[in-house]
């Protein structure tokens, strides 16, 4: 079964990654760098590698990418940098995050990268969350002089990266080479800490932090009104795909991950999570697995690339259908589901349902805090000025959690903005009190 997690795309060879890049035709008003949600320098870097300049082509990436080797593999290319190629219009695109990809791993293979570690002068930020957005705003304050601590309520940092990415799309490996590159900018994490529980904002602010940063996601599932959505049997799609990486790390026993070999499996929704779900029940050997989407296959969110994959691989799609009840047997399986598909009903056996329909954020930190506001849904609100603070002062958010992004790079690119508002507002208050 660990063969099935192995990683589906192949890296390039040296010769390949220089071949490709090669093709680059260095437009002067690059399509591919407008597609990109963090604006990446991607014909600057690409001519490096195309003269086998891996160095250079880190650094210019570094200047605008924490995760590259994140960002080479799970971007939504064909929708943006890729999408926007002038030679796409050919067939011919560039294969972008393939290459970027290639220069991140060669990096961290050949350790080539050596940053300077400025001074830790300008500030003390802490950061609530290490998914995308929190080693984000890590790694772009520590680069500018901030002390930066990261509090992760996991027993590893990494958030979605680590426990909602399935590790044939994302190795876990990867992910953390990622974090030990900002590790190494003097970044500390403190794991096993869940803040509203362990210690609230007021707690960190007493500790000497001059910002705090809010970045913990959605946590809280988003559940339909189905009969019988309660059972054991029916679980979120990210709790699914967090038991399964928690069991291939030796965490916890292979019966806690609930899908079985043999089960009928169903999945509700159609992003890209509920494709990461039909393909990881498939590997942990589900007998059957099928999407149920209530809209077609040209409004699906997931990426055509993806969808390709998981039919290749055995996974069955019901469009313009969904989930009118279910009925559910002893233990955590239930026995079968009612579909409607276009008005016409029908009984089928099932053994697990899961739920990929969305969540929202869990107010564990904003309820043991006074000041900071919500909307009627519990997002955080922000504002522009300094970007991304709440209606609390020194306190920031980005991420899922302001209901902004929708992707890993949206979430870096959010989080980029809310960094330089943080760096503004504590260079502003150390102004202020040094001229009281």
């Amino acid at each position: 079964m660990d063969n099935d997690f192995k990683e589906v795309s192949e890296n390039y060879t040296i010769a390949e990654a220089i071949r490709e890049a090669r093709r680059c035709l260095g437009c002067k008003v690059p399509g591919c760098k407008k597609g990109c949600p963090v604006s990446n320098d991607i014909p600057e870097w690409i001519a490096e590698l195309a003269k086998g300049n891996f160095g250079n082509a880190m650094s210019i990436i570094h200047s605008r990418s924490n995760l590259p080797a994140v960002c080479g593999r799970v971007c939504a290319h064909e929708r943006q940098c890729e999408g926007h190629c002038v030679l796409g219009k050919k067939g011919t695109h560039i294969n972008i995050g393939k290459l970027e990809r290639f220069v991140a791993d060669f990096d961290s293979e050949a350790g080539l990268a050596h940053e300077a570690i400025p001074e830790k002068s300008r500030g003390r930020v802490a950061v609530i969350g290490s998914g995308p957005a929190g080693l984000t705003i890590a790694g772009d304050l520590s680069r500018q002089g901030f002390a930066v601590e990261i509090f992760e309520m996991e027993p590893e940092p990494g958030g979605v990266l680590m426990f909602g990415i399935p590790e044939y799309r994302l190795p876990k490996e990867v992910v953390r080479r990622e974090i030990k590159k900002i590790e190494n900018l003097g970044v500390t994490f403190h794991l096993n800490t869940t803040i509203g529980r362990d210690f609230t904002v007021d707690d960190l602010f007493a500790k000497g932090f001059d910002a705090i940063f809010i970045g913990t996601g959605t946590g809280k599932p988003k559940k339909l009104d189905i009969p019988g959505i309660n059972h054991r049997g029916v679980r979120q799609a990210i709790w699914f795909l967090r038991r399964v990486s928690l069991f291939q790390n030796g965490n916890i026993d292979r019966k806690e991950v609930i899908v079985n070999e043999g089960d009928k499996v169903f999945v509700i929704g159609c992003g890209n999570t509920a494709i990461d779900a039909a393909r990881t029940a498939v590997r942990m050997g589900a007998a059957e697995v099928t999407v149920v989407y209530h809209r077609t296959i040209n409004d699906m969110k997931a990426l055509r690339s993806e969808y390709d994959d998981a039919v290749a691989e055995g996974v069955k799609f019901l469009w313009n259908s969904s989930v009118k009840d279910i009925t559910g047997a002893e233990g955590t399986r239930l026995s079968h589901i009612i579909i409607d598909t276009e008005g016409t009903a029908r009984t089928v056996e099932a053994d697990r349902l899961i739920l990929a329909v969305g969540s929202a954020p869990a107010a564990r930190i904003v309820s043991t805090t006074e000041g900071i506001e919500v909307d009627d849904k519990g997002y955080v609100l922000t504002r522009d000025t300094p970007y991304g603070m709440t209606t609390r002062p020194g306190v920031f958010a980005g991420g899922d959690v302001t209901n902004r992004p929708a992707t890993v790079v949206h979430a870096m690119q959010d989080a980029k903005s809310v960094a330089e508002g943080i760096a503004r507002y504590i260079d502003a208050v150390k102004l202020m009190e040094s001229i009281k």
